[in-house]
């Protein structure tokens, strides 16, 4: 059984930090490409980081470019999110996708609230 299990997220001050993971079973975890996408209420979701199966290559969405950082380890099978300098605009329900080839697997979400 497949399975993404997000965790991590909460209610930080502007300026803040978290770090969200992701922790996958079920599948062949370093054989596909993970991503960290978000979705804010009214809007559509969007794309925040990816990282390629080996872990060599990332990419970042501008919004998060300078402030975000994903990693993964592909012994405890699991992907990360560093997020610092946390804006108001941040806050989403932050969503662990795995994707190879035309197979997408797509975890719970875990709620992030950046508030004063």
């Amino acid at each position: 059984q497949v399975q993404l299990v997000e965790s991590g997220g909460g209610l930080v001050q502007p300026g803040g930090s978290l770090r969200l993971s992701c922790a996958a079973s079920g599948f062949t975890f370093s054989g596909y490409t993970m991503s960290w996408y978000r979705q804010a209420p009214g809007k559509e979701r969007e794309l925040v980081a990816a990282i390629s199966s080996a872990g060599g290559s990332t990419g970042y969405a501008d919004s998060a470019k300078g402030r975000f950082t994903i990693s993964r380890d592909n012994v405890k099978n699991t992907v990360y999110l560093q997020m610092n300098s946390l804006k108001p605009e941040d806050t989403a329900i932050y969503y662990c996708n795995a994707k190879r080839y035309y197979t997408n697997y797509w975890g719970q979400g875990t709620q992030v609230t950046v508030s004063s």
